[in-house]
């Protein structure tokens, strides 16, 4: 069997920037074990693969697996990269247009649109906020530890908080730009502090970023949960972190919010995100930077 497959650098404008995904177009034949093996082999955080849908209404299902076989349920980079690749292969109106996906047994909308560049750009939304645990007293300090930070480093003015807009993960507020590219998480006390407060990832992020640079949050994600180290650039955390500027006014609702992560890593990307009312969307663009075939 041979097995095309396709890099997208999501939420870049440049090649080799962003987030990269491994993305199977028309994946119906493969089998879920023979997916988890595909994720193992590209060893990226994520890689996407297109299969018919199984609920009425939906455009495409969508199904992503981690390198350690775990299925990603939520709208992030694993959805933007498919949807920028079935916009650049033709395969939507020439114009964008709406259409729906199907991810587990969600369907979410998704918009695609051209920037004045002629490029791609993918809107899509993310489930309903839900504001889960929150972190504070004497677990700040072991939260802190496990990130090989000091507690001063944290934020003080707010707790950390697990949120989801369809994954779990801890978002963690730093003092600082400094503080957060600072960090060295301990994988295993991390791992087994997000289990403790019901969270997949670490969300470490800044609100005290340089007036007019653009951005309103500078952040970096850890998931030793599914075995990602760190990740250039998570829309499933990104979102919900939107969710949680906006309840805590630190961000307008129906404003634009962009989030800055993958700087560390040296792929810088920027996510596009608004939250109204109950409802979040993240938006961005990227770039096909290679493709290949698996013979399998």
């Amino acid at each position: 069997m041979n097995v095309p497959f396709f890099w997208v650098d999501v939420f870049a404008t440049a090649p080799l920037a962003g987030n990269p995904l491994a993305l199977v177009p028309d994946a119906d034949a493969l089998t879920t074990e023979t997916m988890q093996a595909i994720a193992r082999e590209f060893n990226q955080s994520e890689t996407t693969f297109l299969v018919r849908p199984t609920l009425p209404g939906a455009d495409h299902r969508l199904r992503s697996f981690t390198p350690g076989g775990f299925e990603v349920l939520g709208a992030g980079h694993n959805a933007m990269g498919a949807w920028l690749w079935l916009a650049a292969s033709g395969r939507l109106d020439e114009d964008g247009g709406q259409y729906v996906q199907q991810i587990g047994e969600e369907l979410l909308p998704v918009t695609a649109t051209l920037d004045r560049a002629g490029r791609a750009v993918v809107t899509m939304q993310q489930s309903e906020p839900r504001f889960l645990t929150a972190v504070a007293g004497e677990r700040r300090g072991a939260l802190a530890a496990v990130l090989g930070l000091d507690a001063t480093d944290l934020g003080d003015d707010r707790a950390a908080q697990v949120v989801s807009t369809g994954a779990e993960h801890l978002l963690v507020p730093a003092r600082n730009p400094d503080a957060v590219d600072t960090a060295q998480p301990d994988t295993a006390g991390l791992r087994e502090f997000l289990a403790d407060v019901g969270a997949e990832g670490c969300y470490l992020y800044t609100t005290a970023v340089e007036p007019g640079s653009g951005i309103d949050a500078y952040a970096r994600f850890f998931n030793p949960t599914v075995g990602i180290v760190e990740d250039p650039a998570t829309g499933t955390a990104a979102g919900p972190l939107a969710a949680l500027l906006v309840r805590d006014g630190l961000a307008r609702e129906g404003a634009p919010i962009t989030v800055e992560q993958g700087t560390a890593l040296g792929r810088p990307s920027r996510i596009g995100l608004q939250v109204d009312d109950a409802v979040v969307t993240i938006s961005g663009t990227g770039i096909i930077v290679g493709e290949g075939v698996l013979h399998l």
